[in-house]
């Protein structure tokens, strides 16, 4: 059998390694090997960058985002996460000594979920309902004193009655008296949401309160038609896009 060496096919391999290109360079000279030894250089140094981006892109919260508004255009229906700035002015809203449960619905990747308990929300008063598989599990590993249910906001009353939901000293499901959304409502599909709306209207306990934040800053709060009452107002313009946020109350009997 022959040296593959000594035929010309092996003279110009397809990816040299160091030793074709030196053996290259010493019969044909630096000069036409050089091409070759900057080609392979470029391809380590394009592998090196792709294998960093990779693990920063995968490591990132904005990259979860990302992949659950692909997957699910519909329920995440914003263009980016809400920033720090409008999760803080939602959780301004809440009042950490009240009683019973606050419920976030669409925890996506934990903005409003890490205002809230920076707020000084007892963990074990916050429960999180998040629909995506992928954000639920990034929540429950970020905040692993907060119940994580992974679920249907419409489905609220049904989750509520799940033998995990936060209980009080007679076994009865913990009242809810403050629910925070960050759902996209306008951009759900009007039946879903319907059932999303009487669902936490529904839940809500007598003189709870409801926030929900918008990009539409002008018209009614889709809320108000499950007879909720709408009782304050804040724009939040440190946002993409900006944001409003309304303030609603279930009035006693309501």
């Amino acid at each position: 059998m022959s040296d593959p060496s000594s035929s010309g096919a092996a003279d110009v391999p397809q990816r040299p390694g160091v030793r074709a290109v030196a053996r290259l360079a010493r019969r044909r000279g630096p000069a036409r090997a050089a091409p070759l030894l900057t080609l392979r250089a470029a391809r380590a140094g394009v592998l090196r960058m792709r294998r960093a981006v990779e693990q920063v892109v995968n490591g990132s919260s904005h990259s979860l985002f990302l992949r659950a508004l692909v997957a699910q255009p519909a329920r995440v229906g914003a263009i980016c996460a809400s920033s720090p700035q409008l999760a803080a002015r939602m959780a301004a809203w809440v009042d950490p000594d009240a009683p019973g449960l606050v419920v976030e619905l669409g925890g996506g990747t934990g903005v409003i979920t890490a205002a809230l308990l920076a707020r000084g929300v007892a963990p074990q008063r916050l429960v999180v309902i998040e629909q995506s598989p992928v954000l639920a599990r990034h929540l429950a590993q970020r905040f692993p004193q907060v119940r994580v249910v992974q679920g249907d906001a419409a489905e609220l009353a049904l989750l509520q009655r799940a033998p995990d939901w936060p209980r009080g000293d007679d076994g009865a499901p913990r009242p809810v008296h403050c629910i925070v959304s960050g759902l996209p409502l306008l951009s759900i599909p009007p039946q879903l949401r319907q059932r999303i709306l009487q669902a936490g209207a529904q839940t809500l306990a007598p003189g709870g309160r409801l926030l929900q934040f918008t990009y539409a800053l002008r018209g009614p709060s889709p809320w108000q038609v499950t007879g909720l009452s709408g009782c304050a107002r804040e724009r939040v313009l440190a946002n993409l896009p900006p944001a409003r946020i309304d303030v609603l109350t279930r009035l006693d009997g309501g």
